[in-house]
């Protein structure tokens, strides 16, 4: 019968067996009590403010601490990857200053829509091989699946923070599923990043404090996603070209050439997502926006927010033939993108800029934008 307690050792082999059919490339099982060391980090890193304005995280602290207090039956916990390594290096692209970068991890599907699917169909088995209750997360939820795939063995935390695996480097989407089935944990991860600091000099903003630390305040990853708001002065030029993430920590990890010499990431990213055109990008209105990001991530954080990020790329460029296109955002229904108009224009064309100032200030109500116009952001 298939709710008969079944042989532990076998389950484990015929979930694992599932995964990979099911397109997992890393599997590993930790008890739900294998981090207790995860509060006290967790309270350190929210009372350093390191989670900038993402209010979510502090609001969530209790559960986040603890698989059981998300969920009280857990007591065990399964984490799964799957590779998504990029097929060329996302830092070639910074010299490519007309294309907008998008980071490796947006260029497919939303990963939570790939993920989560094969999970409840790996769970399902689970619960019906062991007549067990499951639950399944895919970072939506307060559960901290780094520091789990860390005790379940899938790797480790780097310095950057992200998992790094010894099979894929710094490319691994998770997932988790908590279960209340009493499964044998596999051996924690040791850390193996060394003196290797490369990951952290790489940073163009400086966002560690220390290693294995991240102040979201001075991340680039953050402000072109998570950020709702305009980007602060200080990181514009900081930010390049890069439209939606930043890989710069991930990419220049040098366990990745070991992702190189593994089986081949099963994601493949969208050839129009691998570098399209700025030029192309200022001109999207919502509708083409949406078509154009449907099923991804980048999709989101809207229109307004895309379109700011990529005037800030476009500010960058120093490309003059970007001006036509910088002044038509000008009008712009958002605050947010008449902000960041303002800025790729002072930045392309001086002289143009303070000509259009006075008509412009004559028009504007927003205080934030008429503060882009007199340069005091």
């Amino acid at each position: 019968m298939e709710n008969a307690a079944p042989d532990r050792t076998a389950l484990l082999a015929e979930l694992k067996a599932r995964a990979s059919a099911l397109g997992f490339d890393a599997f590993g099982v930790a008890r739900a009590d294998s981090r207790p060391d995860l509060p006290e980090k967790l309270a350190h890193a929210l009372a350093a403010g390191w989670h900038a304005d993402m209010d979510w995280m502090a609001e969530t602290e209790e559960r986040r601490g603890d698989p059981r207090r998300l969920w009280a039956e857990a007591r065990s916990v399964i984490l799964l990857g799957i590779n998504y390594g990029p097929e060329t290096d996302p830092m070639a692209l910074l010299a490519e200053r007309d294309a907008g970068i998008i980071s490796a991890y947006a260029r497919n599907r939303d990963y939570h829509d790939i993920i989560k699917g094969r999970l409840k169909e790996l769970a399902g088995l689970l619960a019906r091989r062991a007549g067990a209750e499951v639950k399944v997360f895919v970072d939506t939820a307060p559960l901290m699946e780094k520091p789990l795939a860390e005790a379940a063995g899938l790797g480790w935390q780097g310095k950057h923070t992200v998992l790094v695996s010894r099979d894929f480097g710094s490319w691994l989407f998770l997932g988790a599923i908590l279960t209340s089935a009493d499964l044998p944990p596999d051996r924690p991860h040791a850390e193996s990043c060394g003196t290797c600091t490369r990951c952290l000099d790489i940073c163009p903003t400086k966002a560690f404090p220390a290693p294995f630390q991240l102040d979201a305040r001075k991340c680039l990853a953050y402000y072109s996603v998570e950020h709702k708001g305009q980007i602060p002065q200080e990181f514009r030029v900081p930010m390049g070209n890069r439209i939606y993430g930043c890989d710069d920590c991930l990419a220049v990890c040098p366990w990745n050439k070991f992702a190189s010499a593994s089986r081949e990431a099963r994601l493949r990213s969208r050839p129009e997502l691998e570098r399209p055109a700025l030029a192309d990008l200022v001109q999207l209105d919502d509708a083409a926006f949406r078509s154009l990001f449907a099923g991804s991530p980048v999709k989101r954080i809207g229109h307004a927010r895309f379109i700011r990020n990529v005037l800030i790329g476009i500010g960058n460029s120093a490309n003059p033939d970007y001006i036509p296109l910088v002044r038509r955002r000008l009008g712009d229904p958002s605050p947010l993108v008449r902000g960041a108009a303002i800025w790729a224009l002072r930045r392309l064309d001086p002289e143009g800029a303070d000509a259009l100032r006075q008509e412009s200030l004559a028009r504007e109500n927003e205080a934030a934008v008429r503060a882009e116009w007199d340069g005091r952001v």
